[in-house]
């Protein structure tokens, strides 16, 4: 289902802001566009390994509102099996410094989201990651003794 869109955006002094929120709106857009920019070109199934709360059917519906907003570029191979590459289009790199400034204001006030503290979510973060490396057959790196 396709969100309703406002079709004029000089209402007041606000509505750029509005415009701009209503494109990456939703749990998952700015997550989706923050792992392109780093990443690069990226095919539909390591997407969903980078996201692992996210279902198939909203990745899938996320990424077409992207494609539809043009702020991603998907490319189909015509192969068996199906190959689809999702990389930022030149408008949504333009959102890099609005990402960029959200990852930031996020490192310095995580705890205000999970209650736990910073260094709990980051190291629940290092062990996903290497279990990730573990189900790819890569080796995790060593773990450096506390300190």
């Amino acid at each position: 289902m396709t969100k309703a869109r406002h079709s004029r955006f000089d209402c007041n002094p606000g509505c750029p802001v509005e415009a701009t929120i209503s494109l990456i709106d939703g749990k998952w857009k700015c997550v989706i566009l923050f792992h392109l920019q780093e990443q690069g070109t990226v095919r539909f199934n390591e997407l969903r390994r980078r996201l692992p709360g996210i279902t198939q059917r909203m990745l899938t519906n996320q990424l077409r509102e992207l494609e539809t907003d043009r702020l991603i570029e998907r490319k189909i191979y015509a192969q068996v099996p199906p190959k689809v590459e999702y990389t930022v289009s030149a408008l949504g790199s333009t959102l890099k410094p609005v990402l960029a400034s959200l990852k930031a204001w996020g490192d310095a006030n995580i705890e205000l989201f999970s209650g736990r503290p910073a260094s709990a979510l980051q190291e629940a973060a290092v062990r996903s990651t290497k279990a990730q490396l573990r189900a790819a057959g890569q080796p995790a790196p060593a773990t450096p003794p506390p300190g």
